[in-house]
């Protein structure tokens, strides 16, 4: 926490920015009519903290995973798929980081026990965690052939579940109590421009998504007093494994879809998931973030934005 002396606050040139530790710019805060002295603070360092990240075998939970890295954090990869897993891992030692694979099923709270345990006993109390699990199901996407009438109530569950229970509920439940007992944390949910407006088709998807941004705004007030923050980031539209072919034809052209899309971004293109690691790790460190909590911060290229 930076304390600041009566009287404006500069920040420095640029090129007066110190260098610390991993390589992330400081910031100088000079402290006129003070006898305090010019205080170096990099604000994105996250040496000493350690993050678990739900959904790192995944390319968005992938990026932000290998972007906490590079900030000084140690990374547990938590998902079911080991081969990922272990490569997510081995990609981020590469680079010099410290991270470990840790499997887990995001909608088993035992699982999840047990890899919070692990996690523990291998790299440190987790205070940070992001939540990047969840996805579509093209059995709860309205289509010509299936109408929303259609949609089975059990395949609503499970998606709305995978989304919503896997996505936050039970990681918050299993993680967010060793971080209330320690009196620091910081909880990153994955939402979706979905979750602010229902696009077509992905009903449940939708529905589940906008229940996490309640959801994250509920925990940020509850637990606040405990100095843990909840906030979430909303994506815009980044190519993933998911959404590939409904964006792009085998041509490398985009889709029908994908030039709706496009049209209705400001920035008439579509995101790189390395451009979500700048928000991930502003809301993980409390340095730049400490009294941030129960926001949606959009990385999403002005979707949300347009309107006509």
């Amino acid at each position: 926490m930076i304390a600041l002396a009566s009287g404006p606050v500069r920040r420095s040139k640029p090129a007066a920015a110190a260098r610390l530790g991993n390589g992330w710019p400081g910031i100088t805060f000079i402290f006129p009519n003070s006898n305090r002295k010019v205080t170096d603070v990099n604000l994105f360092d996250l040496t000493g903290e350690v993050a678990a990240v739900i959904g790192a075998t995944g390319v968005l939970g992938g990026a932000m995973a290998e972007g906490l890295a590079a900030a000084g954090a140690k990374v547990a990869i938590l998902g079911r798929n080991a081969q990922r897993g272990e490569e997510r891992a081995h990609s981020i030692q590469k680079q010099g980081g410290s991270a470990g694979f840790f499997a887990a099923d995001a909608l088993d709270q035992r699982s999840l026990q047990a890899a919070c345990e692990a996690v523990a006993g291998g790299l440190g109390v987790p205070t940070i965690l992001v939540n990047a699990a969840g996805g579509n199901d093209p059995r709860v996407t309205v289509t010509p052939d299936r109408p929303f009438e259609q949609i089975s109530p059990a395949d609503w569950r499970e998606n709305f579940d995978m989304n919503l229970v896997g996505g936050a509920v039970l990681p918050c439940q299993v993680f967010g109590p060793g971080m209330r007992r320690n009196r620091k944390g910081s909880i990153i949910n994955v939402a979706s421009v979905s979750a602010h407006l229902p696009l077509s088709r992905v009903v449940a998807y939708s529905a589940a998504k906008a229940a996490l941004l309640n959801l994250t705004m509920f925990l940020a007030r509850e637990w606040a007093p405990e100095n843990v923050r909840v906030n979430s980031i909303t994506p815009g539209f980044f190519p993933g494994e998911q959404n590939r072919r409904l964006l792009f034809n085998e041509d490398g052209t985009p889709t029908a879809r994908g030039q709706v899309i496009l049209g209705h971004t400001p920035m008439a293109r579509f995101g790189d998931p390395p451009e979500l690691v700048g928000a991930a790790v502003f809301l993980a460190s409390e340095k730049a973030s400490g009294f941030v909590t129960g926001i949606d911060l959009r990385v999403d290229g002005g979707f949300l934005s347009q309107t006509i």
